[in-house]
């Protein structure tokens, strides 16, 4: 009994913490309802092919946009470990994103943000090892940054329709 009577209080605070499930409603949310109307446009590249469809998976757009996606990337590999004979032995990849979020209905920019990741590439012996190393890295960071783009896109969408 003794126990109950000092989780009453650790209960009621925790009830009154104000926080709210970001994907409140489910599918009818205003959170999914405002992610479901934006377009992504193409984006170039190889790497901005990742970024679309890795985007376009999240999004899941369905009837007519309201919003367009507007998204510059900036795909890099930098070489950082050296041997004696000048051979790098260890690369960076970073992946990063400048997204605009546009309201078709006007044309204002409602969102002008940035997103990134990086990755660490051993360089190994085999040229093909180390590239398909390259191409995973590539696909694992188009996920990443889509993944931060699309949790910003979903903060916009709950804080626009909070009371």
């Amino acid at each position: 009994m003794r126990r109950l009577v000092l989780l009453a209080p650790l209960a009621l605070t925790l009830a009154g913490c104000g926080l709210k499930p970001l994907y409140g409603g489910g599918a009818g949310g205003a959170v999914a309802t405002t992610l479901s109307n934006v377009e992504v446009a193409p984006i170039d590249g190889k790497s901005g092919w990742l970024m679309s469809n890795a985007l376009r998976d999240r999004l899941a757009a369905n009837g007519t946009p309201q919003y367009r996606l507007d998204v510059r990337l900036d795909d890099k590999i930098a070489g950082f470990g050296v041997r004696r004979d000048d051979s790098v032995t260890r690369e960076r990849r970073t992946l990063r994103a400048r997204y605009q979020l546009v309201n078709l209905a006007d044309g204002s920019v409602l969102i002008d943000a940035t997103a990134g990741s990086d990755a660490g590439i051993d360089v190994v012996q085999s040229e093909y090892a180390t590239i398909a190393a390259e191409n995973t890295a590539l696909e694992r960071l188009a996920g990443i940054v889509a993944d931060q783009i699309v949790g910003r896109l979903a903060l916009y969408a709950q804080r626009r329709k909070a009371p």
